[in-house]
């Protein structure tokens, strides 16, 4: 798991930074579409509608302000908008939480310090050591851009030796669009799919000018065509917590929970944890994937 190899290729390098305005403007359409005059106690303005969802003259109304004001903010200028007015237009678009942290964050993005976004991530010392210490709980550390930056051995008993991997695939976002067996160790492909997709998102937001992430979801828009179709959604959100299930190679079938602890330090980490219900058939798989400690990767590839 040494983090020292961890540089940007010359392909990483040469990634262009996203349009924020563009970004902006495409995530306040796409709102905007899949909402509907009933859906928000609106009488449908004209019979003719040419295009799903609200009309920009409904939300407007719904918003409390004028059609020109919003319409300069689809079209992507946000420089000089309020948080009070962002605060309208997300509850006219009833934005989830995570939505309206991604709004704020394309129309009013906040300076960041002068260190290059695509620095190296560094895990603190004391958390591998925490990691280290979770015997019987697979658990990793995720940063931007969807990168696995630190795990145990049972993590790596549930997913793959990602030590075996150069540092560029120890990413969450290439395993999954363009490794097969993700897509079979998965039970929901789908979900996990949309689930990266919306962490990327996320970061695109918070941090537009990143050229290594502009250049991953370049390089996943060429790769996959269900990047693609996902990417193009616009959809952000934040899973805390919830249920994978599961088809390992070894022992078949797992249904774990998760939680994912979001570090408060400013790293833009969070450490994910896995656990099986007491006494289920599942615990029971951790408990032999355990035993069987380092071989357990070698066995799955025989």
């Amino acid at each position: 798991m040494d983090s020292r190899d961890e540089q940007p290729d010359a392909t990483v390098a040469a990634g262009r930074p996203l349009d924020r305005r563009a970004e902006l403007s495409e995530f306040l359409r796409s709102r905007r579409a899949r909402l509907k005059p009933e859906d928000v106690g609106l009488a449908p303005f004209g019979r003719h509608r040419r295009v799903p969802g609200l009309r920009r003259e409904e939300l407007a109304q719904l918003a409390g302000v004028s059609v020109a004001y919003y319409t300069r903010l689809e079209q992507g200028n946000g420089r000089n908008v309020s948080a009070e007015v962002l605060d309208s237009i997300a509850r006219a678009l009833r934005l989830t939480d995570a939505e309206h942290a991604h709004l704020m964050h394309l129309a009013k993005p906040k300076a960041h310090k002068k260190k290059p976004a695509a620095r190296q991530q560094q895990v603190r010392g004391a958390l591998r050591q925490l990691l280290d210490s979770m015997d019987g709980v697979p658990a990793y550390v995720v940063g931007r851009r969807t990168e696995i930056l630190a795990w145990n051995r049972m993590a790596a008993a549930v997913f793959g030796d990602w030590a075996e991997l150069p540092p560029a695939e120890r990413n969450w976002s290439r395993l999954v669009f363009l490794r097969p067996d993700y897509r079979d160790l998965f039970v929901d492909w789908e979900q996990k799919a949309i689930d990266i997709v919306c962490a990327l998102r996320m970061d695109a937001g918070c941090y537009p000018d990143d050229p290594r992430l502009s250049a991953l979801v370049g390089e996943l828009s060429v790769k996959s065509g269900e990047f693609r179709r996902l990417w193009a959604t616009h959809d952000v959100k934040e899973k805390s917590h919830g249920v994978k299930e599961l088809h390992h190679p070894l022992v078949g079938d797992l249904a774990l929970h998760f939680e994912s602890f979001r570090m408060t330090d400013g790293s833009d980490q969070s450490l994910v944890t896995y656990h099986a219900e007491p006494g289920s058939p599942s615990a029971e798989s951790l408990r032999l994937l355990a035993s069987w400690g380092t071989d357990v990767n070698r066995a799955a590839v025989r």
